[in-house]
């Protein structure tokens, strides 16, 4: 694990108050900056250069909510690399429709919907085309989680609190959500098709009618 001097050297901790010449001390602050930068780091995904980026928008008090989230929110996603094919046009055009019909204040060169356009590119390629007409649904989703991560900064009350806040909701607050998802999705699915579900008994009924095919 990096030590707290590489951390120090790379400008994501205050230097600590020089106690002798190879020593030095640190108070809740570092402390608390330390464990940010580690969920950043090790929950998050993200590298030391990117937390770097974004501890400098939270350190920058001309810097607006706004902003700092945009910083933050920059940071998520993988690799986005333009592609010139049908399914990446098509799932472009898609993401915009799905901007403007929504009146999202944001553009379709946002990483995000970068990101959202080479999904839903991939999934076409795969054959999973019909996949863009859940986006609405997602959207929906989406609107209502993006409401509670901001009510809960809007209740922090010291601005470097906020803050904080913003980026924790917007790197963790993803982690959760789609742990959250897989949990759900989990349910769902023994739901659907599982020992005790509807579908479950229907085919077993089916296989014990009479007249059922039977193996050899």
């Amino acid at each position: 694990m990096p030590t707290i001097k590489y951390y120090v050297r790379e400008g994501l901790l205050p230097a600590g108050e020089l106690t002798h010449r190879n020593q030095a001390s640190y108070d809740e602050t570092h402390e608390r900056r330390l464990q940010l930068i580690r969920a950043l780091l090790d929950v998050g995904g993200m590298k030391v250069a990117e937390i770097a980026d974004v501890l400098a928008a939270i350190d920058d008090p001309a810097r607006p909510l706004h902003k700092v989230l945009g910083a933050a929110a920059h940071r998520i996603g993988g690799a986005r690399v333009a592609s010139d094919d049908s399914e990446s046009a098509d799932a472009r055009d898609a993401v915009a429709d799905l901007i403007a019909r929504r009146g999202w204040r944001t553009r379709p060169s946002d990483p995000a919907a970068v990101d959202l356009a080479q999904a839903l590119a991939a999934l076409a390629r795969l054959g999973h085309g019909g996949f863009t007409d859940l986006l609405d649904d997602y959207a929906d989703a989406a609107e209502r989680v993006a409401r509670a991560d901001l009510a809960y900064v809007d209740r922090q009350v010291a601005v470097e609190e906020r803050v904080e806040g913003v980026v924790v909701g917007t790197v963790l607050g993803e982690v959760v959500l789609n742990a959250l998802r897989r949990l759900a999705h989990v349910d769902a699915s023994a739901g659907l098709y599982g020992e005790g579900s509807a579908r479950a008994r229907a085919e077993r009924a089916e296989a014990a009618a009479p007249g059922a095919e039977t193996g050899p």
